[in-house]
């Protein structure tokens, strides 16, 4: 069976990516920091589906342990996927540099960090598929998150750079941008329903465009056209709007 390796995989939105993947018969791979918490997740998928699952130690944010992780895993993986992720408190990151680098290190130095690591296997490897979960955030940024929105604009630029570089190895690379959805990590928002999406929907929508390799997917599609109207308004406009 081909194995699919989940960075971040105690999110809702993880844990419907697992569970499709699984059910399409895939090995999950279960990485995240608190292993203990997975193995509920892991029995289930193992249970429900039929295959191997299995959980490993991974933290973001401790970048000297990527390569090891990676090596570590009982097999290498067919496809990674990058889920992790931190909103965190705007104001409080505007305040102290300790809020704003754990924003900065979750959405975008890790992410970086290992997806190097998988990068070099798969590039050697002249295969593979890494799909990183990004966000509309990081389109233009705004007052109300712009710490957020510039580490995922970072992101989203590193999987356009990375998708470039290892065409011609092969290896595909898949930018998804949710935008909202109606997770733990959102449930203090009030969001527009039109605009959000469930864990579940999103897991179809990142299945069925790997399989297609799809390079940037929007789950919900009007997300597409409203990020192409605000990037075009001018910037002397835009900079007095509350946003």
């Amino acid at each position: 069976m081909p194995t699919v390796l989940v960075l971040g995989a105690g999110s809702d939105m993880a844990v419907a990516i697992a569970r499709k993947f699984a059910s399409e018969k895939y090995d999950i791979q279960l990485a995240g920091r608190h292993t203990a918490a997975l193995q509920p997740q892991q029995q289930d998928l193992q249970v429900r589906y039929g295959i191997n699952a299995t959980t490993h130690a991974f933290d973001a944010t401790d970048f000297n342990s990527h390569a090891a992780f990676y090596a570590a895993l009982p097999a290498q993986p067919d496809i990674t996927i990058c889920v992790f992720g931190l909103l965190g408190d705007q104001e409080k990151a505007q305040q102290t540099w300790q809020e704003a680098a754990a924003i900065i290190n979750t959405n975008y130095t890790g992410a970086v960090s290992i997806l190097n690591v998988v990068a070099e296997n798969y590039a050697a490897k002249k295969q593979g598929t890494i799909i990183g979960i990004s966000s509309v955030a990081g389109e233009r940024g705004r007052q109300s998150n712009y710490i957020y929105g510039s580490a995922k604009a970072g992101f989203t630029a590193y999987l356009s750079g990375l998708r470039n570089r290892l065409f011609r190895s092969g290896v595909h690379v898949m930018s998804v941008q949710p935008g909202f959805v109606n997770t733990r990590m959102t449930q203090h928002l009030t969001l527009p329903p039109l605009l959000t999406a469930q864990p579940e929907a999103v897991a179809q929508a990142v299945f069925s465009a790997s399989k297609k390799r799809k390079n940037v997917l929007y789950v919900k599609w009007h997300w597409k056209y409203i990020m192409l109207i605000i990037k075009l308004i001018p910037e002397g406009i835009f900079k007095k709007l509350s946003l």
